[in-house]
């Protein structure tokens, strides 16, 4: 069976784009108390692992502590070394998309270490951001004073890009961030917010080669510091990826292996994908594939593999 792929929230699982790719698991982690003990999300990890051997859990970064914490505590109770918690700085549509990408991955020959830490490399090439109608609260993308001053101009919007660079820019005409220079497919979730912008003005600027609607993950407003009540739902989040299979394999093949000293899995970059260890400290520089840079974008022959955007 491939590992596991799970999520902390039912609204970071996209459909499945064929019939070979598995669905994610969903722990719901964030849920009260009563709703998912501990000790059922206890038995639904350990069945994970019966079945799959290996569970790759993702989680964004904005989850409040508690559902970290319980993540942390699932693992402890099972004094198991076979899961891996993994929060990515993407956005909770781009954490989706990434999390698809994994469950494509997960039916290949990758053992469950390169899986795990291939996630750092694929968030590199996840355009991921929103359409929002103020920047005044957030805080996971650096915003200028004086973009915040403009987030009290009487209907102003701007376009947040998070990932790979974050960008600030407020939507005026058809200018854009910066998107992507190779073939992507982009998902969109919108709140109660229009998305045309985003499929009439975005998806042709980055020359997409497909526009999928998704629902707006459960995390997104506090992600964007959008509020809570009717306005959380002024977002409209957005996120392009690479959708070939082949070309995500060939990524991933790319990058040098290394056996990880502390639990024996295969790791990509200086760090493994399960228990967080770095690469030994004696290993000589030319193994280590570039330090922190093994899982920065490729560059030269790897880049050129990517599928451009069509002119």
């Amino acid at each position: 069976m491939p590992t596991a792929i799970a999520v902390t929230d039912p609204g970071l699982v996209l459909t499945s784009p064929d019939r070979h790719t598995p669905s994610a698991a969903v722990l719901p982690m964030g849920d009260a108390q009563d709703a998912y003990p501990l000790d059922r999300a206890i038995v639904d990890v350990h069945t994970l692992i019966e079945q799959h051997g290996y569970v790759i859990a993702l989680c964004p970064q904005s989850v409040p502590d508690a559902v970290v914490h319980r993540l942390h505590s699932v693992r402890s109770m099972l004094e198991s070394d076979r899961i891996a918690i993994l929060r990515p700085e993407l956005p909770p549509l781009g954490l989706a998309v990434l999390a698809l990408q994994l469950r494509q991955l997960s039916i290949c020959d990758f053992s469950p270490g390169v899986l795990a830490s291939a996630a750092r490399l694929l968030a590199h090439y996840i355009y991921a951001g929103a359409l929002v109608g103020s920047v005044a609260k957030l805080d996971r993308v650096p915003v200028s004073l004086r973009a915040h001053a403009k987030s009290w101009s009487p209907n102003a919007q701007f376009a947040v890009l998070a990932s790979p660079q974050p960008q600030v820019q407020r939507v005026t005409g058809d200018e854009t961030p910066g998107g992507p220079a190779f073939g992507t497919r982009m998902y969109y979730a919108a709140g109660q917010q229009s998305a045309a912008w985003v499929t009439e003005t975005l998806a042709p600027a980055w020359r997409v080669q497909g526009v999928t609607e998704a629902a707006l993950p459960a995390e997104s407003p506090r992600w964007w510091a959008t509020g809570k009540g009717a306005s959380a739902g002024r977002i409209v989040e957005f996120a392009a990826a690479i959708p070939d299979i082949s070309v995500l394999y060939q990524l991933v093949s790319s990058v040098r292996r290394e056996e990880c000293h502390w639990c024996g899995l295969e790791l990509l970059g200086d760090r493994c994908g399960f228990c967080s260890a770095p690469l030994a400290a004696e290993a000589p520089p030319d193994r280590l594939g570039g330090g922190r840079t093994a899982l920065a974008p490729a560059a030269g022959a790897g880049r050129a593999a990517l599928p451009r955007a069509p002119q």
